[in-house]
């Protein structure tokens, strides 16, 4: 389909697309963005050497994605246009007006990654030193679990995982299985292996009495349970900043050893280096954030 074609059936889309219920917004959106494509693509050369008109192609939508790139477009704002492009090269393909989608296999500008947000030193310090009230079993385990989160870095899904005979108190450690199964062992900061000290004759346990952190009942906390009282602990102590496990686990990366300030008579500083299963992908990928060791 050449050009004149194919932007002849843009004025029955738009009236489609308001039927379907789209909003005004969403309307003015697809609109703005297949105007653009027409002019693009009127902008190309559209005839070959002998004069023949020529049909649109996936060079030319792609060509056309490459001159907006040229503008500054971020790859979300590219990847949206592309979409409302293709939505309606599939219009008109379902109605047998174009033969076959030329934006179907041409894939969408990769988005930068969102690097995690880190909270501060610190503040996360001031609050892991908060008083614990050591007559709430709750309290106890909870400041128990962020420790050992902060401080050695830990998923959320290998905290929900871990058993109690996982933990070696004596020698600082504790025995992770991380992604893919994968198992290796963590380090204890000196404040993790303490706060543990005192939940551990607390833990309430369920009948196979593997877990090491347990509900009211002795069951093992869910992934989600650890969540919720990860944002209330925040929420009732803090200034009102969203915490979340990842935000706890990308703080632990920003420290050269942990927040080392935390690791007083915990495991020694060599082995304190090697708690992420993924190191070497994590800190190259984020690496503008660590400061020099």
């Amino acid at each position: 389909m050449v050009l004149d074609g194919f932007a002849a059936h843009f004025d029955a889309y738009l009236e489609n697309i308001v039927r379907e219920g789209k909003s005004e917004h969403t309307v003015a959106a697809y609109r703005r963005d297949l105007e653009e494509l027409f002019a693009l693509l009127a902008q190309m050369p559209s005839e070959d050497a002998g004069g023949v008109p020529q049909d649109l192609s996936r060079r030319d939508f792609t060509a056309a994605l490459r001159r907006l790139s040229q503008r500054g477009l971020n790859a979300r704002t590219l990847a949206r246009k592309l979409s409302s492009w293709r939505q309606y090269c599939v219009w008109l393909v379902e109605r047998g007006l174009l033969h076959t989608d030329p934006t179907a296999d041409i894939k969408p500008p990769k988005q930068p990654e969102r690097v995690p947000k880190a909270l501060p030193q610190e503040w996360l310090n001031r609050m892991l030193d908060l008083p614990v009230d050591g007559g709430d079993p709750l309290a106890v385990r909870d400041h128990a679990l962020f420790e050992l989160m902060y401080g050695s870095g830990l998923r959320v899904s290998e905290i929900h995982g871990l058993n109690a005979d996982d933990v070696y108190l004596d020698e600082a450690w504790v025995h992770v299985t991380g992604k893919g199964r994968k198992q290796r062992q963590v380090p204890l900061t000196g404040k993790s292996v303490e706060a543990l000290k005192n939940y551990l004759p607390l833990r309430q346990t369920a009948s196979d009495g593997k877990a090491l952190f347990t509900g009211r009942n002795g069951t093992r906390l869910s992934q989600r349970q650890i969540q919720k009282r990860l944002a209330q602990w925040a929420a009732q102590n803090g200034d009102g900043r969203h915490v979340s496990p990842h935000m706890m686990r990308h703080s632990y990366a920003r420290t050269p050893v942990a927040g080392f300030a935390r690791h007083q008579g915990g495991a020694g500083a060599a082995r304190a280096q090697q708690p992420f299963d993924h190191a070497d992908l994590y800190q190259a990928r984020f690496r503008p954030h660590r400061p020099p060791v």
